[in-house]
C-alpha cells in the first residue's frame, strides 16, 4: 500500500466500523422489541423491567454513532454515495434509539398491566403486529447496509399493513370497552402497546426510505418515489 493509498483505506475502514456499529445498535433495539412483547405476552416483570434497564445502551450507542459519523464528515469530507450514507447513519441512530423508547412504553404498560391483576387479552393482532414491524426493521437495515433499493421500498410498502392492523385492534377494543366497563384500563393499556408497535413500523419505514436515498439517490418521503 502506497502512501497515498493510506488515507484512503483509514476512512473505510472507519466505515466499514460505522457499519459494524450500526448493525450492532439495530439488532439491539430489535432485541429490545421482541422482549418488550414477549414479557407482555407472559406478563413477565423481569422481562418487562430488563428492556426498561436496558434503554440507557441504545442512548450510548446512538451518541457514540453519532459522534464518529460527525468525525468522518469533518476530517474526511465525503462525496456521492459515501456522504448520503454517513448522514443518513445519523438519522438512523436517531431512529433506532426511538425504538428502545417505544420498546421501554410497551414494557411499562406491561408492568402496570401486571399490577392491575387483569385477566382481560386481546386476540393475537398484536403478537402478529409486533412480528411484522420487528421484520420491517430488520428488513430496513438490512437495505440500508446493503444498499437494496428494491427490499427497501418493500419495507416502506408493508408499513400499511401495520396501519391497517392498529385500527383493527382499536376497533376491537373500543367493542370490548363498550360492552363491559371493567375492561376499560386493560384494554387502554393494550391500545398504547397497539400504538408503539405502530410507531416502531413507522420508523422501520423511515430508515427504509433513508435506504432508497442510499441505494439510488432518491427522496421518496413524502409521497415521493
Amino acid at each position: 500500500m502506497t502512501a497515498t493509498d493510506a488515507p484512503f483505506r483509514h476512512f473505510h475502514d472507519q466505515l466499514s466500523a460505522l457499519n459494524r456499529r450500526l448493525l450492532a445498535m439495530s439488532e439491539r433495539a430489535e432485541t429490545l422489541v421482541e422482549l418488550s412483547v414477549d414479557a407482555l405476552l407472559t406478563k413477565d416483570g423481569g422481562k418487562a423491567q430488563a428492556v426498561i434497564d436496558a434503554d440507557h445502551e441504545l442512548d450510548i450507542m446512538e451518541v457514540e454513532l453519532e459522534t464518529a459519523a460527525l468525525e468522518l464528515l469533518a476530517l474526511q469530507q465525503p462525496m456521492a454515495r459515501d456522504l448520503r450514507f454517513i448522514v443518513s447513519a445519523i438519522k438512523i441512530t436517531s431512529d433506532l434509539e426511538r425504538v428502545g423508547d417505544h420498546a421501554v412504553n410497551i414494557a411499562q404498560a406491561t408492568q402496570r398491566l401486571i399490577a392491575q391483576r387483569s385477566v382481560f387479552a386481546p386476540d393475537s393482532t398484536i403478537e402478529d403486529m409486533a412480528r411484522r414491524a420487528r421484520a420491517m426493521l430488520g428488513d430496513a437495515i438490512d437495505a440500508f447496509l446493503r444498499g437494496d433499493g428494491a427490499l427497501a421500498r418493500d419495507v416502506c410498502a408493508r408499513d400499511d399493513q401495520i396501519d391497517s392492523m392498529h385500527e383493527s385492534v382499536f376497533r376491537v377494543l373500543l367493542t370490548h370497552m363498550m360492552a363491559d366497563p371493567r375492561t376499560i384500563t386493560p384494554c387502554v393499556e393494550y391500545l398504547n402497546v397497539s400504538r408503539n408497535i405502530e410507531r416502531v413500523a413507522d420508523l422501520a419505514t423511515n430508515i427504509g426510505e433513508d435506504a432508497v436515498f442510499l441505494a439510488e439517490g432518491k427522496n421518496i418521503r413524502h409521497g415521493g418515489n
